[in-house]
């Protein structure tokens, strides 16, 4: 039993020498949605604390970032959800993604699939509550609808 505790405990220390890139892409404030789509800033706070960390090239590395495996979980996790949504570069989405990525969003907080629940470990102010939930799910079906109209022209 000792022994598998020495190695454990090495394994656990090498495994540190890999750490993750926390560069994040430069800011494109002229494609980030909050910007394009001219939010109100109570629900770009909403936004912002609950999804931009995942979904957005501003994500903000926790003091578990620099602890491997958890670090490597972070990353990938980051990694995802800027590949499934990534909110800085919306722009550059044609404007049938953007409505897909729209009912996208708007699936996922009524089913209250985002955020993740593991997301609320180290980050307590991203949970939503009912009326915040409303309130997005309102303005992601505006937006979506704004878009669709501007697509028909």
């Amino acid at each position: 039993m000792k022994k598998v505790i020495i190695v454990l405990l090495v394994a656990f220390i090498i495994i540190q020498f890999f750490p993750i890139d926390k560069t994040n892409p430069p800011p494109t404030p002229g494609m980030d949605f909050l910007r394009i789509k001219k939010t109100s800033p109570q629900i770009a706070k909403m936004i912002t604390t609950s999804c931009y960390d995942c979904h957005s090239n501003e994500s903000k590395y926790p003091w578990y970032s620099d602890i491997a495996p958890s670090s490597w979980l972070l990353k990938n996790h980051i990694n995802e959800g800027r590949k499934h949504l990534n909110f800085s570069t919306f722009a550059t989405y044609e404007p049938k993604i953007q409505v897909n990525k729209l009912e996208e969003c708007i699936e996922m907080i009524e089913k209250e699939e985002m955020p993740l629940d593991s997301y609320y470990l180290g980050h307590q102010d991203a949970k939503l509550t009912t009326e915040q939930r409303q309130q997005l799910i309102k303005y992601f079906k505006k937006i979506k609808e704004e878009t669709e109209r501007a697509m028909v022209f």
